[in-house]
């Protein structure tokens, strides 16, 4: 009798722990089945099929795939995607290592150059495209008076030109996305064993064979955590080049998230948009899968 009683208050207990935990994630559970699980499905119903918004869905099966492969405008966004994605993805990982290398010792005003690093990545999107806008103007530009006194006498047109729109877009970027990623590598780096460093002393190891032999090696899951987000955050860029060139000049800085948004809101054509999104997705989790296999195969290579 006493065991029942024991076991009907502990299966209370249970019973009441898995509702209050229930309560607790049912929020997000509704959010994510109403704002993603929903709207991914439909979109792959809709890459199967025409629709404007308006008139009747019409299943054309891969009619979307193969009308969006022969277009040359998403030809050239993926092209630039890969171009944008590649560039970004290795200068901003260089780029943050340095800085995390650079903050990690004891110098003065340590935090303020860290919080400093870190500010782009929390500043609004409008308020970085209207500066840097500013900055890389062809005429007026301060970037563009520099490089004169340094004695270019025709400096590049940024935003403005076919070929260099792309580059300062990409130094945008690293300039925006760095210091988050800074403090990630940095707090990696905190967790290096100290005395590593002192034995590679002891056996005259100069910093550049420490940074070969130890630091790098031990950076290798923050490496592979920053270089992951920073491809998945590449390859869906939309917000940062739609503030700062909308795809221009032309279709020079276009990319596939534009595209998926023109096709969209512009060109009315859902079947086209959600095919390419699904293109997108596809890159996406191909690449994710390709970093979880040889994170283990590259960790043990080094």
């Amino acid at each position: 009798m006493f065991n029942k009683k024991r076991q009907k208050k502990q299966q209370t207990l249970t019973n009441h722990n898995t509702i209050v935990g229930l309560s607790f994630i049912l929020p997000n559970f509704i959010g994510f089945t109403l704002f993603i699980l929903i709207p991914v499905l439909l979109s792959l119903i809709l890459a199967f099929s025409q629709w404007d918004g308006f008139n009747e869905i019409t299943f054309v099966g891969f009619n979307n795939f193969i009308h969006i492969f022969r277009d040359r405008i998403f030809k050239a966004s993926l092209w630039h995607t890969v171009y944008y994605s590649f560039f970004t993805v290795i200068l901003s990982m260089v780029a943050a290592l340095t800085l995390a290398i650079i903050l990690n010792n004891k110098i003065k005003a340590v935090n303020f150059f860290r919080s400093a690093m870190f500010f782009p990545y929390v500043a609004s999107i409008v308020a970085v495209g209207a500066v840097w806008n500013a900055l890389f103007m062809k005429e007026a530009g301060p970037i563009n008076s520099a490089l004169q006194l340094l004695g270019m006498s025709n400096p590049p047109g940024w935003f403005a030109s076919v070929d260099w729109a792309m580059p300062a877009v990409i130094i945008v970027s690293i300039w925006k996305n760095m210091g988050y990623f800074m403090i990630i590598y940095i707090a990696a780096l905190q967790d290096i064993p100290k005395p590593l460093y002192e034995a590679a002393n002891i056996d005259g190891a100069n910093k550049w064979q420490q940074f070969c032999k130890i630091t790098f090696p031990m950076l290798t899951p923050a490496h592979f955590f920053v270089f992951m987000i920073l491809t998945i955050n590449s390859f869906k860029v939309f917000d940062l080049i739609f503030v700062l060139t909308d795809g221009g000049p032309g279709t020079a800085t276009k990319v596939l998230a534009n595209y998926i948004y023109d096709q969209s809101f512009i060109s009315w054509n859902y079947g086209n948009a959600s095919a390419a999104s699904m293109v997108l997705f596809l890159i996406i989790g191909a690449i994710t899968l390709f970093q979880f296999k040889f994170e283990k195969k590259f960790t043990d290579f080094l």
